[in-house]
Protein backbone atom coordinates (compact mmCIF):
# COMPACT_ATOMS: atom_id res chain seq x y z
CA UNK A 1 0.00 0.00 0.00
CA UNK A 2 2.55 2.75 -1.03
CA UNK A 3 1.81 5.64 -3.82
CA UNK A 4 5.03 6.59 -5.29
CA UNK A 5 5.76 10.36 -5.57
CA UNK A 6 8.73 12.60 -7.02
CA UNK A 7 11.15 14.43 -4.97
CA UNK A 8 14.16 16.85 -5.29
CA UNK A 9 14.62 14.18 -8.60
CA UNK A 10 14.16 11.11 -6.90
CA UNK A 11 11.53 8.67 -6.40
CA UNK A 12 10.38 8.10 -2.96
CA UNK A 13 7.73 6.32 -1.89
CA UNK A 14 4.84 7.16 0.68
CA UNK A 15 2.75 4.06 2.40
CA UNK A 16 -0.62 4.41 3.77
CA UNK A 17 -1.96 3.36 7.38
CA UNK A 18 -2.53 -0.49 6.87
CA UNK A 19 -3.38 -3.23 9.81
CA UNK A 20 -1.03 -4.86 11.52
CA UNK A 21 -2.93 -6.94 14.18
CA UNK A 22 -6.55 -7.13 15.20
CA UNK A 23 -7.49 -9.20 18.45
CA UNK A 24 -9.82 -9.96 21.06
CA UNK A 25 -9.86 -11.02 24.61
CA UNK A 26 -11.31 -11.24 27.67
CA UNK A 27 -8.95 -10.77 31.01
CA UNK A 28 -11.08 -13.01 33.25
CA UNK A 29 -10.67 -16.20 30.93
CA UNK A 30 -6.92 -16.80 31.66
CA UNK A 31 -6.81 -15.51 35.18
CA UNK A 32 -3.61 -17.49 36.66
CA UNK A 33 0.16 -17.80 35.61
CA UNK A 34 -0.08 -20.27 32.53
CA UNK A 35 -3.23 -19.93 31.51
CA UNK A 36 -2.64 -16.60 28.96
CA UNK A 37 -3.43 -18.34 25.95
CA UNK A 38 -7.42 -18.96 27.19
CA UNK A 39 -7.77 -14.99 27.19
CA UNK A 40 -7.30 -14.58 23.96
CA UNK A 41 -11.19 -15.38 21.35
CA UNK A 42 -9.39 -14.12 18.01
CA UNK A 43 -6.11 -12.76 16.71
CA UNK A 44 -5.00 -11.86 13.08
CA UNK A 45 -2.78 -12.44 11.86
CA UNK A 46 -3.28 -15.93 12.64
CA UNK A 47 0.34 -17.20 12.09
CA UNK A 48 1.87 -14.95 14.48
CA UNK A 49 3.67 -17.32 16.98
CA UNK A 50 1.82 -18.09 20.36
CA UNK A 51 4.49 -16.35 22.71
CA UNK A 52 4.12 -12.84 21.26
CA UNK A 53 0.26 -12.74 20.96
CA UNK A 54 0.26 -13.21 24.42
CA UNK A 55 2.93 -10.54 25.06
CA UNK A 56 1.00 -8.18 23.18
CA UNK A 57 -2.37 -8.90 24.39
CA UNK A 58 -0.59 -8.70 28.02
CA UNK A 59 0.64 -5.55 26.94
CA UNK A 60 -2.87 -3.96 26.07
CA UNK A 61 -4.39 -5.57 29.49
CA UNK A 62 -1.65 -3.78 31.39
CA UNK A 63 -2.17 -0.36 29.36
CA UNK A 64 -6.10 -0.59 29.75
CA UNK A 65 -4.97 -1.14 33.90
CA UNK A 66 -2.68 1.31 34.45
CA UNK A 67 -4.70 4.05 32.62
CA UNK A 68 -7.67 3.34 35.20
CA UNK A 69 -5.96 4.50 38.53
CA UNK A 70 -6.28 7.82 36.80
CA UNK A 71 -9.78 7.44 35.74
CA UNK A 72 -11.49 4.60 36.72
CA UNK A 73 -15.18 5.18 34.76
CA UNK A 74 -13.16 6.29 31.16
CA UNK A 75 -10.21 3.77 30.38
CA UNK A 76 -7.91 4.08 27.53
CA UNK A 77 -8.81 4.49 24.00
CA UNK A 78 -5.40 4.60 21.97
CA UNK A 79 -1.67 4.45 22.51
CA UNK A 80 0.19 6.86 20.26
CA UNK A 81 3.91 5.15 19.66
CA UNK A 82 5.99 5.76 16.78
CA UNK A 83 5.53 3.18 14.36
CA UNK A 84 1.82 2.60 15.25
CA UNK A 85 -1.10 2.86 17.13
CA UNK A 86 -3.26 1.01 18.64
CA UNK A 87 -6.92 1.54 19.70
CA UNK A 88 -9.29 0.06 22.74
CA UNK A 89 -12.73 -0.59 22.54
CA UNK A 90 -14.67 -2.45 25.54
CA UNK A 91 -17.59 -3.32 23.79
CA UNK A 92 -18.99 -5.61 26.38
CA UNK A 93 -18.06 -5.69 30.19
CA UNK A 94 -14.19 -7.79 30.21
CA UNK A 95 -14.40 -8.16 26.61
CA UNK A 96 -12.19 -6.10 24.99
CA UNK A 97 -11.21 -5.64 21.07
CA UNK A 98 -7.86 -3.92 19.79
CA UNK A 99 -7.20 -2.86 16.06
CA UNK A 100 -3.07 -1.80 15.97
CA UNK A 101 -2.62 0.31 12.54
CA UNK A 102 0.55 1.19 11.09
CA UNK A 103 1.26 5.00 11.10
CA UNK A 104 1.79 6.50 7.27
CA UNK A 105 5.36 6.77 6.40
CA UNK A 106 7.34 8.19 3.83
CA UNK A 107 10.79 5.91 2.31
CA UNK A 108 13.16 8.46 1.17
CA UNK A 109 16.07 7.00 -0.89
CA UNK A 110 20.02 8.05 -0.03
CA UNK A 111 22.44 8.48 -2.27
CA UNK A 112 25.89 6.02 -2.01
CA UNK A 113 24.09 2.91 -2.24
CA UNK A 114 23.03 3.71 1.58
CA UNK A 115 19.75 1.74 3.22
CA UNK A 116 16.18 4.10 2.61
CA UNK A 117 15.39 6.75 5.33
CA UNK A 118 12.08 5.65 6.78
CA UNK A 119 10.14 8.80 8.17
CA UNK A 120 7.00 7.64 10.03
CA UNK A 121 3.97 10.44 9.96
CA UNK A 122 2.39 9.99 13.42
CA UNK A 123 0.12 13.07 13.19
CA UNK A 124 -1.54 11.90 10.63
CA UNK A 125 -3.58 9.61 12.25
CA UNK A 126 -6.43 10.90 13.87
CA UNK A 127 -8.26 9.05 17.07
CA UNK A 128 -11.95 9.80 16.07
CA UNK A 129 -12.05 8.04 12.42
CA UNK A 130 -9.68 5.04 13.41
CA UNK A 131 -11.86 4.49 16.96
CA UNK A 132 -14.78 4.74 14.83
CA UNK A 133 -13.77 2.11 12.33
CA UNK A 134 -13.32 -0.18 15.29
CA UNK A 135 -16.39 0.82 16.82
CA UNK A 136 -18.21 -0.32 13.41
CA UNK A 137 -16.17 -3.88 13.22
CA UNK A 138 -18.18 -4.86 16.41
CA UNK A 139 -21.55 -3.50 15.55
CA UNK A 140 -21.58 -5.07 12.23
CA UNK A 141 -20.33 -8.37 14.22
CA UNK A 142 -22.91 -7.87 16.76
CA UNK A 143 -26.35 -7.28 13.60
CA UNK A 144 -25.40 -10.76 11.79
CA UNK A 145 -24.21 -12.52 15.23
CA UNK A 146 -25.60 -11.04 18.27
CA UNK A 147 -23.54 -9.78 21.28
CA UNK A 148 -20.78 -11.43 22.67
CA UNK A 149 -22.87 -12.94 25.58
CA UNK A 150 -25.46 -14.32 23.67
CA UNK A 151 -22.94 -16.77 22.12
CA UNK A 152 -21.44 -17.57 25.48
CA UNK A 153 -24.50 -18.49 26.98
CA UNK A 154 -25.58 -20.40 23.63
CA UNK A 155 -21.80 -22.47 23.66
CA UNK A 156 -19.59 -20.95 26.21
CA UNK A 157 -16.07 -20.00 24.43
CA UNK A 158 -16.06 -22.52 21.90
CA UNK A 159 -19.36 -21.71 20.49
CA UNK A 160 -17.93 -17.89 20.21
CA UNK A 161 -14.65 -18.19 19.05
CA UNK A 162 -16.15 -20.12 16.24
CA UNK A 163 -18.44 -17.20 15.66
CA UNK A 164 -15.34 -14.75 15.65
CA UNK A 165 -13.11 -16.58 13.62
CA UNK A 166 -15.68 -17.45 10.37
CA UNK A 167 -17.04 -13.34 10.89
CA UNK A 168 -13.55 -11.36 11.07
CA UNK A 169 -12.06 -14.16 9.05
CA UNK A 170 -13.58 -12.53 6.01
CA UNK A 171 -14.76 -8.92 7.39
CA UNK A 172 -10.93 -7.74 7.98
CA UNK A 173 -10.16 -8.53 4.16
CA UNK A 174 -12.65 -5.71 3.70
CA UNK A 175 -11.29 -3.51 5.93
CA UNK A 176 -9.37 -0.85 4.11
CA UNK A 177 -7.96 1.46 6.29
CA UNK A 178 -6.67 3.98 3.80
CA UNK A 179 -9.81 4.91 2.53
CA UNK A 180 -11.29 5.68 6.23
CA UNK A 181 -12.33 9.88 6.97
CA UNK A 182 -15.16 11.76 8.56
CA UNK A 183 -17.72 9.81 6.89
CA UNK A 184 -16.80 7.00 9.26
CA UNK A 185 -17.34 8.79 12.14
CA UNK A 186 -20.53 9.70 11.62
CA UNK A 187 -22.02 6.54 10.23
CA UNK A 188 -24.92 8.68 8.97
CA UNK A 189 -27.44 7.85 6.40
CA UNK A 190 -27.74 9.57 2.90
CA UNK A 191 -31.13 10.10 2.53
CA UNK A 192 -33.05 10.45 -0.97
CA UNK A 193 -34.92 14.15 -1.86
CA UNK A 194 -38.60 13.02 -2.43
CA UNK A 195 -41.87 15.68 -2.98
CA UNK A 196 -44.82 14.33 -0.26
CA UNK A 197 -47.26 13.04 -3.15
CA UNK A 198 -43.77 10.44 -3.86
CA UNK A 199 -43.32 9.90 -0.84
CA UNK A 200 -46.60 8.98 0.18
CA UNK A 201 -47.07 6.45 -2.43
CA UNK A 202 -44.06 4.76 -0.84
CA UNK A 203 -45.47 4.65 2.56
CA UNK A 204 -48.87 3.37 1.11
CA UNK A 205 -46.75 0.73 -0.69
CA UNK A 206 -45.15 -0.77 2.36
CA UNK A 207 -48.49 -0.64 4.03
CA UNK A 208 -50.04 -2.72 1.81
CA UNK A 209 -47.06 -5.07 1.60
CA UNK A 210 -46.96 -5.38 5.38
CA UNK A 211 -51.10 -5.71 5.96
CA UNK A 212 -50.49 -8.68 2.82
CA UNK A 213 -47.56 -10.53 3.88
CA UNK A 214 -48.30 -10.65 7.94
CA UNK A 215 -45.27 -12.20 8.54
CA UNK A 216 -43.24 -9.32 7.75
CA UNK A 217 -41.84 -7.02 11.00
CA UNK A 218 -39.92 -4.31 9.34
CA UNK A 219 -39.66 -2.97 6.32
CA UNK A 220 -36.81 -0.45 4.61
CA UNK A 221 -37.17 1.11 1.16
CA UNK A 222 -34.36 2.63 -0.65
CA UNK A 223 -33.76 4.22 -3.88
CA UNK A 224 -30.03 4.91 -5.42
CA UNK A 225 -28.58 3.57 -2.25
CA UNK A 226 -30.26 6.54 -0.61
CA UNK A 227 -32.78 5.52 2.49
CA UNK A 228 -36.58 6.66 1.90
CA UNK A 229 -38.40 5.21 4.78
CA UNK A 230 -37.58 2.54 7.34
CA UNK A 231 -39.76 1.26 10.25
CA UNK A 232 -36.07 -0.27 12.26
CA UNK A 233 -35.00 2.02 15.44
CA UNK A 234 -32.14 4.10 14.08
CA UNK A 235 -29.08 2.38 15.43
CA UNK A 236 -30.20 -0.37 13.51
CA UNK A 237 -31.06 1.02 10.32
CA UNK A 238 -27.46 2.78 10.72
CA UNK A 239 -25.43 -0.30 10.58
CA UNK A 240 -27.87 -2.07 8.43
CA UNK A 241 -27.48 0.94 5.70
CA UNK A 242 -23.89 0.37 6.21
CA UNK A 243 -23.75 -2.98 4.77
CA UNK A 244 -26.04 -2.58 2.38
CA UNK A 245 -24.56 0.15 0.84
CA UNK A 246 -20.88 -0.59 1.24
CA UNK A 247 -20.95 -4.30 0.58
CA UNK A 248 -24.27 -5.82 -0.49
CA UNK A 249 -25.24 -3.46 -3.13
CA UNK A 250 -22.02 -2.86 -4.75
CA UNK A 251 -21.89 -7.30 -5.09
CA UNK A 252 -25.05 -6.99 -7.33
CA UNK A 253 -24.51 -3.50 -9.48
CA UNK A 254 -24.94 -3.77 -12.62
CA UNK A 255 -26.14 -1.02 -15.52
CA UNK A 256 -29.40 -0.02 -15.02
CA UNK A 257 -31.20 2.31 -16.51
CA UNK A 258 -34.19 4.58 -15.44
CA UNK A 259 -36.83 3.71 -17.49
CA UNK A 260 -39.52 0.94 -17.72
CA UNK A 261 -38.33 -0.87 -20.53
CA UNK A 262 -34.39 -1.20 -19.50
CA UNK A 263 -33.99 -3.56 -16.47
CA UNK A 264 -32.54 -6.74 -17.80
CA UNK A 265 -34.58 -9.39 -16.92
CA UNK A 266 -37.90 -8.49 -17.90
CA UNK A 267 -41.06 -10.79 -16.83
CA UNK A 268 -45.39 -10.32 -17.34
CA UNK A 269 -47.02 -9.98 -13.94
CA UNK A 270 -50.71 -8.71 -15.61
CA UNK A 271 -50.66 -5.64 -17.78
CA UNK A 272 -47.22 -4.46 -15.84
CA UNK A 273 -43.86 -5.60 -16.73
CA UNK A 274 -42.12 -7.79 -13.97
CA UNK A 275 -38.56 -6.36 -12.93
CA UNK A 276 -37.90 -7.54 -9.52
CA UNK A 277 -35.35 -9.89 -8.32
CA UNK A 278 -33.63 -10.89 -5.04
CA UNK A 279 -30.58 -10.09 -3.75
CA UNK A 280 -30.62 -12.29 -0.75
CA UNK A 281 -32.23 -15.53 -1.24
CA UNK A 282 -32.77 -17.35 -4.39
CA UNK A 283 -31.09 -15.95 -7.13
CA UNK A 284 -33.67 -17.89 -9.41
CA UNK A 285 -37.39 -19.04 -8.31
CA UNK A 286 -37.77 -20.70 -11.85
CA UNK A 287 -34.82 -23.03 -10.20
CA UNK A 288 -36.07 -26.44 -9.42
CA UNK A 289 -33.01 -26.53 -7.15
CA UNK A 290 -33.22 -23.03 -5.57
CA UNK A 291 -32.52 -22.37 -2.23
CA UNK A 292 -34.66 -20.41 -0.04
CA UNK A 293 -31.97 -19.38 2.93
CA UNK A 294 -31.96 -15.69 3.68
CA UNK A 295 -28.79 -14.33 5.78
CA UNK A 296 -30.35 -13.47 9.63
CA UNK A 297 -30.02 -10.15 11.68
CA UNK A 298 -29.94 -9.32 15.29
CA UNK A 299 -31.94 -6.20 15.86
CA UNK A 300 -32.88 -4.07 19.21
CA UNK A 301 -30.16 -6.33 20.92
CA UNK A 302 -30.14 -3.65 23.89
CA UNK A 303 -33.58 -4.24 24.27
CA UNK A 304 -35.93 -7.17 23.10
CA UNK A 305 -33.48 -8.89 21.27
CA UNK A 306 -34.64 -9.84 17.75
CA UNK A 307 -33.62 -12.35 15.09
CA UNK A 308 -35.13 -12.25 11.86
CA UNK A 309 -34.71 -12.95 8.29
CA UNK A 310 -32.85 -10.28 5.77
CA UNK A 311 -35.01 -10.62 2.47
CA UNK A 312 -33.54 -7.82 0.12
CA UNK A 313 -35.41 -7.45 -3.06
CA UNK A 314 -34.77 -5.03 -5.83
CA UNK A 315 -36.44 -3.70 -8.82
CA UNK A 316 -34.45 -1.47 -11.45
CA UNK A 317 -32.72 1.11 -8.67
CA UNK A 318 -35.15 0.56 -6.22
CA UNK A 319 -34.58 -1.69 -3.06
CA UNK A 320 -36.55 -3.11 -0.01
CA UNK A 321 -35.77 -4.94 2.88
CA UNK A 322 -38.25 -7.18 4.78
CA UNK A 323 -37.56 -8.66 7.91
CA UNK A 324 -39.48 -11.51 9.08
CA UNK A 325 -38.60 -13.51 12.32
CA UNK A 326 -35.93 -15.54 12.40
CA UNK A 327 -38.23 -18.45 14.08
CA UNK A 328 -40.76 -18.63 10.63
CA UNK A 329 -39.95 -21.12 8.16
CA UNK A 330 -39.61 -19.40 4.50
CA UNK A 331 -39.99 -21.19 1.40
CA UNK A 332 -40.79 -21.33 -2.36
CA UNK A 333 -44.21 -20.55 -1.86
CA UNK A 334 -43.66 -17.73 0.66
CA UNK A 335 -40.84 -16.02 -1.83
CA UNK A 336 -43.34 -17.03 -4.79
CA UNK A 337 -46.16 -14.70 -2.88
CA UNK A 338 -43.26 -12.10 -2.49
CA UNK A 339 -42.34 -11.60 -6.10
CA UNK A 340 -45.34 -12.31 -7.49
CA UNK A 341 -46.84 -9.05 -4.86
CA UNK A 342 -43.96 -6.93 -5.19
CA UNK A 343 -42.19 -7.30 -8.14
CA UNK A 344 -44.87 -5.18 -10.58
CA UNK A 345 -45.83 -2.70 -7.83
CA UNK A 346 -42.15 -2.00 -7.00
CA UNK A 347 -41.35 -1.63 -10.75
CA UNK A 348 -43.68 0.94 -11.47
CA UNK A 349 -42.78 2.74 -8.21
CA UNK A 350 -39.14 3.03 -8.91
CA UNK A 351 -39.88 4.28 -12.45
CA UNK A 352 -42.00 6.94 -11.09
CA UNK A 353 -39.48 7.99 -8.26
CA UNK A 354 -36.61 8.13 -11.37
CA UNK A 355 -39.30 10.12 -13.22
CA UNK A 356 -39.95 13.19 -10.48
CA UNK A 357 -36.41 13.31 -9.49
CA UNK A 358 -36.00 14.26 -13.16
CA UNK A 359 -38.63 16.82 -13.39
CA UNK A 360 -37.11 17.96 -10.36
CA UNK A 361 -33.50 18.27 -11.21
CA UNK A 362 -35.03 20.00 -14.54
CA UNK A 363 -36.56 22.59 -12.71
CA UNK A 364 -33.46 23.59 -10.77
CA UNK A 365 -31.53 24.08 -13.77
CA UNK A 366 -28.15 22.35 -14.74
CA UNK A 367 -25.97 21.13 -12.11
CA UNK A 368 -23.24 23.96 -11.81
CA UNK A 369 -19.81 23.03 -10.70
CA UNK A 370 -19.99 25.12 -7.07
CA UNK A 371 -16.82 27.05 -5.41
CA UNK A 372 -17.37 25.22 -2.44
CA UNK A 373 -17.99 21.40 -1.26
CA UNK A 374 -19.07 20.44 2.13
CA UNK A 375 -20.39 17.66 4.32
CA UNK A 376 -23.74 18.06 6.50
CA UNK A 377 -24.65 15.99 9.53
CA UNK A 378 -27.86 15.83 11.67
CA UNK A 379 -26.64 13.71 14.78
CA UNK A 380 -31.10 13.62 15.55
CA UNK A 381 -31.83 11.83 12.70
CA UNK A 382 -28.27 10.49 11.19
CA UNK A 383 -28.77 12.29 7.86
CA UNK A 384 -25.81 12.61 6.11
CA UNK A 385 -24.70 14.43 2.63
CA UNK A 386 -21.59 15.33 1.01
CA UNK A 387 -20.68 16.47 -1.81
CA UNK A 388 -16.70 16.03 -1.10
CA UNK A 389 -16.91 12.20 -1.58
CA UNK A 390 -17.54 10.88 -5.40
CA UNK A 391 -18.00 7.27 -4.46
CA UNK A 392 -18.02 6.11 -0.86
CA UNK A 393 -17.62 2.34 -0.50
CA UNK A 394 -15.77 -0.25 2.10
CA UNK A 395 -12.91 -0.66 -0.26
CA UNK A 396 -12.68 2.94 -2.40
CA UNK A 397 -13.25 6.39 -0.82
CA UNK A 398 -12.88 8.85 -3.76
CA UNK A 399 -12.98 12.52 -2.73
CA UNK A 400 -12.78 15.27 -4.66
CA UNK A 401 -10.47 17.52 -2.39
CA UNK A 402 -6.77 16.57 -1.36
CA UNK A 403 -6.40 14.50 1.86
CA UNK A 404 -4.55 17.36 3.91
CA UNK A 405 -7.90 19.22 3.64
CA UNK A 406 -9.53 15.99 4.84
CA UNK A 407 -7.12 16.04 7.90
CA UNK A 408 -8.32 19.51 8.30
CA UNK A 409 -12.04 18.43 8.52
CA UNK A 410 -11.07 15.45 11.08
CA UNK A 411 -9.03 17.83 13.15
CA UNK A 412 -11.93 20.36 13.54
CA UNK A 413 -14.58 17.28 14.41
CA UNK A 414 -12.34 16.64 17.13
CA UNK A 415 -12.16 19.88 18.66
CA UNK A 416 -15.65 19.77 18.12
CA UNK A 417 -16.02 16.64 20.43
CA UNK A 418 -14.56 18.16 23.13
CA UNK A 419 -16.91 21.05 23.84
CA UNK A 420 -20.61 20.91 24.50
CA UNK A 421 -21.77 24.14 22.87
CA UNK A 422 -22.34 25.48 19.86
CA UNK A 423 -18.94 26.52 17.54
CA UNK A 424 -17.68 27.77 14.56
CA UNK A 425 -14.17 27.59 13.67
CA UNK A 426 -12.60 28.93 10.09
CA UNK A 427 -9.17 28.16 8.80
CA UNK A 428 -7.13 28.91 5.95
CA UNK A 429 -5.25 25.95 4.52
CA UNK A 430 -1.95 26.49 2.71
CA UNK A 431 -3.02 25.72 -0.24
CA UNK A 432 -5.53 29.16 -0.53
CA UNK A 433 -8.53 27.09 0.58
CA UNK A 434 -10.56 27.81 3.19
CA UNK A 435 -12.13 25.24 5.37
CA UNK A 436 -14.86 25.80 7.65
CA UNK A 437 -17.22 24.29 10.17
CA UNK A 438 -19.78 24.71 12.08
CA UNK A 439 -21.59 23.13 14.91
CA UNK A 440 -25.13 24.25 16.03
CA UNK A 441 -28.23 22.88 17.21
CA UNK A 442 -26.55 18.78 16.95
CA UNK A 443 -25.88 19.29 13.33
CA UNK A 444 -22.13 19.66 11.91
CA UNK A 445 -20.99 21.57 8.79
CA UNK A 446 -18.73 21.57 7.52
CA UNK A 447 -17.28 23.62 3.73
CA UNK A 448 -14.35 23.33 1.65
CA UNK A 449 -14.15 27.02 0.02
CA UNK A 450 -11.84 27.63 -3.17
CA UNK A 451 -11.37 31.60 -3.15
CA UNK A 452 -8.12 32.89 -3.03
CA UNK A 453 -8.63 36.13 -2.69
CA UNK A 454 -11.94 36.07 -0.13
CA UNK A 455 -11.52 37.54 3.11
CA UNK A 456 -12.99 35.87 6.72
CA UNK A 457 -16.28 38.46 6.39
CA UNK A 458 -16.93 37.07 2.88
CA UNK A 459 -16.37 33.20 3.33
CA UNK A 460 -18.56 33.99 6.72
CA UNK A 461 -21.46 35.29 4.51
CA UNK A 462 -20.78 32.71 1.83
CA UNK A 463 -21.12 30.04 4.75
CA UNK A 464 -24.22 31.21 5.81
CA UNK A 465 -25.91 31.48 2.61
CA UNK A 466 -25.17 27.60 2.58
CA UNK A 467 -26.83 26.98 5.43
CA UNK A 468 -29.91 28.46 4.18
CA UNK A 469 -29.90 26.88 1.21
CA UNK A 470 -27.42 23.64 0.68
CA UNK A 471 -27.85 21.59 2.81
CA UNK A 472 -31.61 21.04 3.36
CA UNK A 473 -32.08 18.34 5.54
CA UNK A 474 -33.90 15.69 3.28
CA UNK A 475 -35.71 14.14 6.38
CA UNK A 476 -37.62 17.33 7.53
CA UNK A 477 -40.47 16.75 4.84
CA UNK A 478 -40.16 13.32 5.80
CA UNK A 479 -41.27 14.21 9.07
CA UNK A 480 -43.82 16.46 7.84
CA UNK A 481 -45.01 13.86 5.05
CA UNK A 482 -45.18 11.19 8.31
CA UNK A 483 -47.78 13.55 9.51
CA UNK A 484 -49.74 13.53 6.35
CA UNK A 485 -50.06 9.95 6.37
CA UNK A 486 -50.97 9.76 10.15
CA UNK A 487 -54.20 12.35 9.55
CA UNK A 488 -54.76 10.45 6.21
CA UNK A 489 -54.75 6.88 8.53
CA UNK A 490 -56.96 8.56 11.09
CA UNK A 491 -59.76 9.88 8.60
CA UNK A 492 -59.87 6.87 6.57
Amino acid sequence: LFSPRMATGMQEKQYTPSLLNFFIYNPKFGPREGEEEKKILFYHPSDVEKNEKIRNVGLCEAIVQFTRTFCPSKPAKSLHTQKNRQFFFEPEENFWIVMVVRNPMVEKPNKEGKPPTIEYQEEEILDTVYGAVLQQCYSMYKLFNGTFARAMEAGGVELLTQKLEKFFYRYLQTLHLQSCDLLDVFGGISFFPLDKMTYLKIQSFVNRVEESLSLIKYTAFLYNDQLIWSGLEQDDMRILYKYLTTSLFPRHSEPELAGRDSPLRPEVAGNLLHYGRFLTGPSNLKDPEAKFRFPKIFVNTDDSYEELHLIVYKAMSAAVCFMISASEELGREFCEQLDGLVGPQLTLLASDICEQYNINRRVSGPDKEPQFKFIYFNHMNLAEKSTIHMRKTASVSLTSVHPDLMKILGDIHADFVRVDEDEEIIVKAMTDYWVVGKKSDQRELYVILNQKNANLIEVNEEVKRLCKFETMDPFLYTISTKLVDMLVTKTA
